[in-house]
């Protein structure tokens, strides 16, 4: 079918649409990473996002549910050169155009992937519109319905992604009380591992819900758009660091350098992809490391704050990981669960939580 990607500076490309004939907007952003799409496109912390891949081939393994960051496709629809839809991985359920279909979100293919990321690493990120309603669509109304759409920072992406109620995930360990905000599963898998005892939370919990699950540390997770959109949790972070371990990933870091004092900011294009290096300050060692995420922590708000930078990303200077060791709260940029390489930084993370929870 005909389908269509507009912007909002009036670039046009048109190619092949696959998934679902509809059509959505959202802001454009690319991932550098060659594999794990299903990983991806079911991470909340797309969400309100078309997500493109720089890598030409996406779908070539196929689907299969068990890789699943959520319930379902949080990405607004996918952008790649070419979608295979002979899939040939023996695990496998459906292709990436039977995933897209059933989840009522539309693909694009055939599109110069490579010029795309060259415009938005020189320009910055841009507001989309992507179209696949299988007839000739004029060029100026997608571009248009790009313009339309409000700013990412304008939107409450946290409300759609998080836990409607609370729930439990039985441990023998610790007690964790984890402020859901577009949490993926493989950080809770990572929890589990370590036999915490784990209460999941909604971004709107207040601190007497938090304090009733009796926890030993508090998590907050990773979660789309602006983290000054997360303002209970600000609050919940601001009122209980020192009382109580204090730890994040991704947005939960922004989120508690925000309630420490510290400000935030869009960067250009942000920080997406498998091969993101971190130098650790402490060690003087650099990882390989998973990312997703437009926003970063502000360094020059960090003076005053007691506030320790730990790690810092080796191509651009931007904050990778914090702690404050009076509030005893650790807090990392990237994603140590996605396991893009060896695992390393999981272990150094994961096992960290687990001793400041016992003390």
């Amino acid at each position: 079918m005909n389908a269509m990607i507009g912007l909002e500076d009036g670039t046009i490309l048109r190619g092949t649409g696959f998934g679902c004939e509809c059509e959505v907007s959202g802001e454009l952003v690319f991932t550098t990473q060659f594999t794990g799409y299903e990983e991806a496109l079911t991470d909340p912390s797309y969400k309100g996002q078309i997500l493109m891949f720089a890598y030409s081939l996406i779908g070539n393994y196929g689907v299969n549910p068990d890789a699943f960051q959520s319930e379902g496709m949080k990405a607004e629809g996918l952008v790649v050169r070419e979608a295979c839809d002979h899939p040939s991985h023996h695990l496998h359920k459906e292709s990436i155009h039977e995933f897209l279909q059933s989840e009522g979100k539309p693909g694009i293919s055939g599109i110069d992937t490579r010029y795309l990321t060259i415009k938005t690493r020189e320009h910055g990120t841009l507001r989309a519109a992507l179209i696949t309603d299988g007839s000739d669509i004029d060029g100026g109304y997608a571009v248009e319905l790009a313009r339309g759409q409000p700013d990412i920072s304008e939107v409450d992406l946290i409300s759609q992604v998080t836990c409607k109620r609370p729930y439990h995930i039985k441990g023998n360990g610790k007690r964790i009380a984890v402020i859901d905000l577009g949490i993926k599963q493989n950080i809770l898998e990572s929890l589990k591992r370590r036999n915490f005892d784990i209460s999941v939370l909604p971004a709107t919990a207040a601190v007497s819900e938090v304090m009733s699950m009796n926890p030993d540390i508090l998590f907050l997770s990773n979660g789309p758009g602006d983290p000054e959109q997360a303002k209970n949790a600000i609050k919940v972070v601001s009122e209980l660091a020192g009382t109580l371990p204090i730890a994040g990933i991704c947005l939960g870091q922004q989120v508690i350098a925000l309630a420490l004092g510290c400000e935030t900011y869009k960067l250009k294009f942000g920080h997406r992809g498998a091969n993101q290096p971190v130098k650790d300050l402490q060690n003087g060692k650099v990882y390989i490391t998973s990312q997703n995420h437009g926003f970063s922590v502000d360094k020059d708000s960090i003076e005053g704050t007691g506030i320790a930078i730990t790690e810092i990303n080796t191509n651009d200077g931007t904050i990778e990981g914090i702690e404050h060791s009076n509030f005893d709260i650790v807090c990392t940029q990237y994603h140590p669960e996605a396991h893009p390489g060896p695992r390393d930084t999981e272990i150094r993370f994961f096992d960290r939580i687990a001793r400041m929870a016992k003390g």
